[in-house]
């Protein structure tokens, strides 16, 4: 039987993982790879599915888990050839977009690719009651990247690519798609922030929610991310979003060769806020991205700050 139809065996790992937070064990590396690999070539039941999704959303990751997770999600899309350049890759995902303040993810990337770094923002092209980074850079006249040649020619071009989960990874924006059948989030929310789907070193911008978080994903960072992938700026997201919070810049840890070190740290209240779009809608927002690209309005300090760390890393990879 071919290996996309073999029926997969998922009771055993639902034994494991579905008794409760404080019963359940974890999986191995090779287990959660497997079982992952599985799901996303849709070997398993829609009822062993939806078993495994709602326990690994009450126990949580293990590193292991993840990092599994992690590698049968990386083999299920095809690989984005290394740009050229003097700068290394940098990915932004936005999956989340901005409920109250601007989203101002597309500022970032845009300023990326100006300086001539070859710029990927991933993500989802619409949130319901968000304004997402594709709706902005939509506005701003920017077509979404279809393949991988698109995103080749918009780096040569000084601009930012932006291409939808379900081009970049179909099989993993299926799993995303699930949130609106069972009502909450899986671990595949978390896989898609940090992925690093080209061929070089690559530098990915990742955010965190919940405070577990930040432990999780930086002992992923130092223990079972291969270091041959690139670096990780890991940062609390401003509304979800890996752009540096206009007002307060949040704190950034660097992960470099398993090595973790505080790249900014977290700014004590500001006295004055910066200066921002009058309303967060696309329209007005991308108008006001495109003044401050002009000079015609001050860019906030945190985003400038998190532009020159990014200059730095990504140069340092290509060398």
């Amino acid at each position: 039987m071919d290996k996309t139809t073999e029926r997969f065996a998922a009771a055993p790992f639902i034994k494991e993982i579905g008794r409760g937070v404080k019963g359940a064990r974890s999986m191995s590396r090779l287990d959660a790879r497997a079982l992952y690999a599985a799901m996303l070539e849709r070997r398993v039941s829609d009822l062993e599915l939806g078993a495994i999704l709602l326990a690994m959303r009450i126990k949580g990751e293990s590193v292991e888990e993840l990092a599994g997770f992690m590698d049968a999600a990386e083999h299920s899309f095809a690989p984005l050839p290394a740009p050229p350049g003097e700068y290394g890759p940098v990915l932004i995902p936005s999956y989340n977009g901005a409920r109250k303040l601007a989203n101002l993810t597309p500022l970032l990337a845009l300023l990326l690719a100006r300086e001539g770094v070859p710029t990927l923002v991933h993500g989802v092209r619409t949130d319901p009651g968000r304004i997402t980074t594709a709706e902005i850079l939509a506005e701003l006249g920017l077509a979404e990247a279809g393949s991988s040649s698109d995103i080749l020619e918009a780096a040569a071009a000084g601009r930012p690519a932006f291409m939808p989960i379900e081009r970049l990874a179909p099989e993993l924006a299926h799993m995303l798609a699930l949130r609106r059948i069972l009502g909450v989030r899986n671990s595949t929310h978390t896989l898609v922030k940090i992925l690093q789907p080209f061929t070089c070193p690559a530098l990915r911008l990742v955010s965190y929610t919940h405070p577990e978080y930040l432990e999780t994903l930086g002992a992923y960072f130092t223990t079972a991310a291969p270091p041959e992938r690139g670096d990780a700026f890991l940062m609390r997201g401003t509304e979800g979003e890996t752009v540096a919070n206009p007002h307060r810049a949040q704190q950034i840890d660097w992960f470099h060769g398993g090595e973790r070190s505080l790249l900014v740290e977290r700014d004590a209240p500001a006295d004055e806020l910066a200066e921002l779009p009058e309303a967060r809608d696309a329209a007005t927002t991308a108008a006001w991205i495109a003044a401050a690209l002009r000079g015609e309005v001050p860019i906030p300090r945190p985003i400038t700050a998190q532009l020159a760390q990014c200059l730095q890393v990504a140069r340092a990879l290509r060398r």
